[in-house]
């Protein structure tokens, strides 16, 4: 249902000639939004009783719940209508409490776009013989991708214009690009519902037609083997669970394609990838606390699968082809933090591995990036994303960056011989940069930064990093950026932003959106709450199932904090979270409702209790080691005891937005649909209430460039309004 997102969307305050004091009115309160001004949508209550463990939960807005087969029905039916009557009414009152905002939105918007280099181009990066690349060209939404043989000063092949291809659709996406390894044949899938389901497609890259072969509902990419005629690929069911890999031959009907792989337990989800080292394919089968692995010799695409090693609950790896050894990353003997081991080519059971980094307490092992005579391990210490180097003969090394709080990764590496490591390094006040690394000299190379057009100076902003120590005495950390001049006296407005979730962590990185809301006065925060794993897998174990509850109350102290320490205003504290983070806002304004000016929850997951027990939705079942199955009396009274739209109560709540898409494929339209309504009906105030449903797209928003910025700037004119700003 929810996968983490970036979802970095913040908020500015500036008054020209006008310094507001802690607890003073906001100014140009003419501008708020007065929901006494219009009448916002009622929708009709039907009963519909759900009980479990003997106990009765009543759902009046359980009618809101469409099929696939209802929404993509060419003629609505009742239901259908209702649904659409009832989302476009919403829709209509959104614009109607944020008309005044019209063109401020569009200010924002501009803004937004301007800050965009508009003809622009990736870093290239070189495989098999090309330099691959992506650009942009002036006023058009989507990428070009191309390639150059052998040099850079040679000419450009277009591989796909998707200006072009996305012509005929509202919304377009390509995925899982792909070129067969004698570079002729690129496979590409695409999705024009926004709903993550692909049809793969094949263009002869000397003639640049395409192939007759199309492969339909699919996860988007395909591997090729090594004879550039077959090609493996995965399936999804009803639910939209990974779970089959086929083979298919160039030139064949894909309903003749061989079932290789299948996956039958409903918790698992199946993918399949190819070596670095390009000497296997490996299909995977993965689920919240196990692996399992099955490789075959990418040259004998026919051959026989084996198993690497058997799932075993709560043994969880990785693998990795160097030579005549796999490398793997692994919790095996009880290493939280994972560690690094090592087996023959020939015996990959687990008995035959052995350790090459020990595990740490202090430091989780997050991934490795293999070359020829280095192994490059990823690693996060104190919440910080480090790179450490280890050469296969020789001492290894950390690689220095000049900032206390940063995000550091490494890119695409495809090449094996080669001592130069693509990486790229970003803060809170550092746009994104790309570097080569010598990993022999040790020395950077910078290739590019993100250019930020207009009179952008990093040195105009500064950036924090504490521990808030929160109820239970676990120190949390939050990272804080504001505009150099900020005065830390309880008058300004702070946006409080987090996910926890998954274990996804959320980094310190620069967003040029963010300027437009910097440069205003507000100051942005972004609390690493436990369910996490910015301080290791403990951070993660500690947020998840019967602990879920910590993921919301470190929200709660660290917002606390920032008032008491005069960060923010009493009442200028707002707060943003989308996805499982919107979970999180549901939550939190369910527990602090007086806490909070207002709040934006994106595609937010608030019906827990309902979707967990309906293993028909969307990436349900796989989920059940993250918040609990429900059909367990334990987990169900817990899930229920904090799941938003459960625990809506008639009481004052903060202004609040939602967003949601109609073709959200993680966090179906309708839990943010049910719970608008039930908080509409239920909740005593008369703060403003709105929702804004993407009838187009799905949970990632607008395809396109700069289109999502739409949705950004009404998001942003929401609570610029709240806090009385309109210029």
């Amino acid at each position: 249902m929810m996968k983490k997102i970036s979802l970095a969307f913040l908020f500015g305050f500036l008054l020209i000639g006008c310094k507001t004091e802690k607890n003073e009115p906001i100014a140009n309160k003419q501008n708020l939004m007065n929901i006494k001004d219009f009448n916002p949508p009622i929708a009709k209550k039907i009963p519909h009783e759900m009980t479990i463990h003997g106990d009765v939960r009543n759902d009046p807005y359980y009618w809101m719940k469409l099929s696939d087969d209802q929404k993509l029905a060419e003629q609505p039916d009742d239901q259908t209508q209702d649904v659409l009557d009832y989302l476009n009414a919403e829709n209509e009152y959104t614009q109607k409490m944020l008309g005044h905002t019209e063109k401020f939105q569009e200010k924002i918007f501009s803004e937004i776009v301007g800050r965009i280099k508009q003809t622009d181009m990736s870093v290239p990066y070189k495989s098999n013989g090309y330099y691959y690349l992506t650009r942009y060209e002036e006023g058009k939404e989507y990428p070009i991708y191309s390639r150059k043989k052998t040099s850079l000063e040679n000419e450009e092949e277009i591989l796909l214009d998707v200006n072009e291809l996305a012509r005929p659709y509202d919304y377009y996406n390509v995925a899982g690009r792909a070129v067969s390894e004698d570079n002729n044949i690129l496979a590409y899938g695409e999705d024009t519902l926004s709903r993550r389901i692909y049809t793969i497609k094949f263009k002869n890259l000397n003639s640049n037609e395409l192939l007759h072969d199309v492969i339909e509902n699919t996860t988007g990419g395909v591997v090729w083997a090594n004879d550039n005629e077959t090609v493996f690929y995965s399936r999804k069911d009803e639910a939209l669970r990974s779970y089959q890999i086929y083979k298919h031959k160039l030139g064949t009907d894909s309903s003749t394609d061989e079932l290789v792989f299948e996956e039958s337990d409903e918790t698992f989800n199946a993918f399949v990838y190819k070596s670095k080292s390009k000497r296997y394919i490996i299909i995977g089968s993965y689920a919240t606390v196990s692996n399992e692995y099955w490789i075959l010799d990418a040259d004998q695409p026919d051959g026989e699968l084996k198993v690497f090693q058997k799932r075993e609950r709560n043994l969880e790896y990785g693998i990795a082809h160097y030579e005549d050894h796999w490398y793997i990353r692994t919790n095996k003997d009880g290493a939280k933090n994972f560690k690094l081991m090592k087996t023959p080519v020939e015996a990959t059971d687990k008995s035959n591995w052995t350790n090459v980094i020990d595990h740490r307490s202090d430091v989780l092992f997050e991934g490795m990036d293999i070359f020829k005579d280095y192994l490059v391990l990823s690693e996060r210490q104190n919440g910080i994303t480090q790179l450490r180097v280890k050469p296969w003969n020789g001492s290894d090394y950390m690689i220095d960056f000049p900032e206390d709080a940063y995000l550091t990764y490494t890119s695409v590496n495809p090449e094996f011989e080669t001592e130069e490591l693509r990486l790229n390094y970003t803060s809170l006040t550092t746009p994104n940069t790309t570097y080569d690394f010598n990993l022999s000299t040790k020395k950077f190379k910078q290739l590019k930064q993100q250019e930020v057009v207009g009179d952008f100076d990093p040195s105009n902003y500064s950036s924090e990093r504490m521990m808030v120590e929160v109820r239970d005495g676990t120190k949390v950390p939050l990272s804080i950026v504001y505009k150099k001049g900020f005065d830390k006296n309880g008058s300004k407005p702070l946006l409080l932003y987090a996910y926890g979730s998954y274990g996804n962590s959320m980094d310190p990185y620069f967003s040029s959106v963010r300027l437009s809301l910097l440069d205003r006065g507000f100051t942005f925060a972004i609390a690493h709450v436990r369910g996490g794993e910015e301080m290791g897998r403990a951070w993660y174990e500690d947020g998840k199932l019967l602990k879920k509850k910590n993921t919301f109350t470190d929200f709660i102290d660290c917002g606390k904090h920032l008032v008491s320490n005069n960060y923010c205003a009493e009442d200028l504290l707002f707060a943003m979270g989308g996805s499982a983070g919107g979970l999180l806002i549901g939550a939190v304004i369910n527990m602090e409702p007086s806490l909070w000016n207002g709040a934006i929850a994106a595609v937010p997951f608030v019906d827990v209790v309902t979707t967990m027990l309906d293993e028909s939705i969307p990436l349900t079942t796989g989920e059940f080691d993250e918040w609990g199955n429900p059909k367990n009396e334990e987990y169900y009274k817990y899930i229920k005891s904090y799941s938003p739209y459960d625990n809506v109560e008639a009481k004052e709540y903060p202004s609040l937005l939602i967003t949601t898409g109609y073709h959200d494929s993680q966090v179906q339209y309708w839990e943010p649909a049910k719970w608008i309504a039930k908080l509409r009906d239920t909740k005593t105030d008369d703060n403003p209430l709105i929702m804004h449903c993407n009838m187009e797209t799905g949970h990632g928003g607008a395809s396109g460039r700069f289109q999502r910025f739409k949705e950004t700037a009404l998001e942003y004119a929401f609570l610029l309004d709240l806090a009385g700003i309109s210029e």
